[in-house]
């Protein structure tokens, strides 16, 4: 590790433990997300319902009784479809025309911790306990962190049921398998059909 990467992983570290104080931690669990090969929308999701404390049968919307959520190797998350190119987060910088726009490509590259702290942050709703549910989140791109002296937690993500193929995909396939069914069977017949005037032909000769 360089001198310049050094300095910035020990600048991580301090903003990760920074805001601590302002944390009531008494009662508190420390929970332990890993999101390598994990997709982006269902990881948020979960961390979502953890840090509004949502997975408790306590559960009050106007109370944070959130837990703390550690977030490792968020570089390595995952997404569906085409969203590394077609996925884009935009910003105003307040003057005219200065609208900047980032893929999420980019953006993974740049600083990863902001792709999975915005997708969790836009699922929780806006009141004044925003900010402290902030607070209790915690990212790394890589598996290290400072948090080494809490009773952690691992986070068991629920199985994901995949589908094969989505119905539309499914029904044009099954569509093209019966079209070449019924033109092979047509092949055939007409095959059949020659071979039959053929011997007409002979027989009347």
């Amino acid at each position: 590790m360089t001198t310049q990467a050094a300095t910035s992983f020990k600048g991580n570290l301090k903003k990760a433990v920074a805001g601590l104080r302002r944390i009531n931690l008494e009662g508190l669990r420390w929970r332990v997300f890993d999101a390598k090969d994990q997709v982006l929308g269902r990881l948020a999701s979960q961390i979502s319902t953890v840090v509004q404390g949502k997975d408790k049968p306590t559960y009050t919307p106007y109370r944070e009784d959130g837990d703390m959520c550690i977030v490792l190797n968020a570089k390595n998350v995952c997404v569906t479809g085409r969203k590394l190119t077609d996925k884009f987060y935009r910003w105003h910088t307040g003057y005219i025309g200065h609208l900047k726009e980032r893929s999420l490509k980019d953006q993974l590259a740049k600083d990863p911790t902001e792709v999975i702290r915005k997708a969790v942050l836009r699922m929780l709703p806006r009141n004044k306990l925003r900010n402290d549910r902030d607070r209790k989140l915690r990212i790394f791109a890589g598996s290290e962190h400072p948090f080494g002296d809490r009773p952690l937690e691992p986070y068991v993500m629920p199985p994901r049921t995949v589908r094969e193929m989505r119905p539309r995909a499914r029904r044009a396939m099954i569509r093209a398998e019966k079209k070449a069914e019924q033109q092979q069977q047509g092949g055939t017949d007409t095959r059949k059909g020659k071979k039959k005037k053929e011997v007409n032909t002979e027989v009347s000769a």
